[in-house]
């Protein structure tokens, strides 16, 4: 664990619908990658996460950046990875493995950066005492750091949650000034997700208990050559089981063999499952999308009965890149 002259946990972020206006806040990117402490305040260079787990050996070809803090500092930011201009958090989870070769061998292959947006303790001057528009002062010191980027103008947060989508950022964060480093807290931090929505074929359900109802609805997107992908899943709510029974319940088919792949996180269990005729389509609300699939679980929004199944293609997740870069908030 770090040592005790560091705040730790980190500071949080509370969820919120809209960016908070006024003169009060400092706007920032919210990276899409895992939040690390980076400190040589202990007996050694280290890179701690948000609960205390020790990185630096998942991400070697960051212990350069020790060389350029003063004996007992230690920074926030977060560990992000870029490939062809974008977030790839696909490539984090990668990095996570047992092995040290294959630990080398990434290093190497995709490299990880570190991007900066919070000075803890500098030359064991205590800084995270200070309010955050001091804090900020030192973070545009730094030199040979990625820093992340900030701003006051609300127009320029929002103008960030509508271009960058496409660069893999997870929204955007809103810093109260005149607060200190609240370790731990959420008290003085905001963030907004931005929600997009997809139309997406149901192409199977979840069973709740002995077939008692429909627990959730699994949703699929049409590839180029015809074939229909399994991109996640739609829990439905209580209030509307009857209305969903009514629509699926005539086009599930019997095949005691069909099942859908999906990693433990987005849910499932040991639920029941069973195909669907692809022929419903619905409006599904939804905040993340990583590799193949939706990250979260997502929200059902509406039927959409004036479109055909066939029409729901990858394109509803993967819309043409824009030619922005990571690189630009950097400029």
């Amino acid at each position: 664990m770090p040592a005790r002259a560091i705040p730790f946990p980190p500071m949080e972020a509370e969820l919120v619908r809209e960016l908070p206006e006024g003169d009060g806040w400092q706007y920032e990117p919210k990276w899409d990658g895992f939040r690390g402490v980076l400190e040589n305040v202990g007996t050694e260079l280290a890179l701690w996460s948000r609960n205390g787990r020790p990185l630096l050996r998942y991400f070697p070809e960051l212990r350069p950046l020790g060389d350029l803090l003063p004996p007992k500092s230690a920074l926030d930011g977060e560990i992000v990875i870029v490939r062809e201009g974008a977030l790839d958090f696909d490539s984090m989870q990668m990095r996570l493995h047992p092995a040290e070769s294959r630990i080398r061998r990434l290093s190497a292959e995709i490299p990880a950066e570190y991007v900066v947006f919070d000075v803890l303790v500098w030359d064991g001057e205590p800084v995270w005492k200070r309010p955050l528009e001091e804090r900020r002062e030192v973070v545009e010191s730094l030199e040979g750091f990625r820093l992340s980027p900030c701003t006051r103008s609300l127009a320029d947060a929002r103008g960030w949650l509508d271009r960058f989508e496409s660069l893999g950022l997870d929204g955007v964060v809103a810093k109260r000034l005149g607060v200190p480093y609240l370790p731990g807290s959420r008290d003085g931090v905001v963030k907004v997700k931005e929600h997009k929505t997809a139309d997406c074929v149901v192409l199977g359900v979840r069973w709740k208990g002995s077939r008692e109802g429909i627990a959730t609805l699994l949703l699929g997107l049409y590839r180029e050559d015809g074939g229909l992908d399994y991109v996640g899943s739609c829990a439905v709510a209580a209030g509307r089981r009857a209305e969903v029974a009514a629509r699926v319940l005539p086009l599930v088919e019997d095949d005691p063999a069909w099942h859908v792949s999906e990693p433990n996180r987005w849910g499932g269990g040991e639920l029941e499952e069973s195909r669907v005729r692809p022929e419903l389509v619905v409006e599904v609300r939804y905040d993340k999308v990583q590799g193949n699939r939706f990250r979260h679980g997502t929200k059902l929004i509406r039927w959409r009965d004036d479109k055909d199944a066939r029409e729901c293609t990858w394109r509803e997740l993967r819309p043409p890149r824009s030619s922005a870069s990571v690189e630009a908030l950097f400029a």
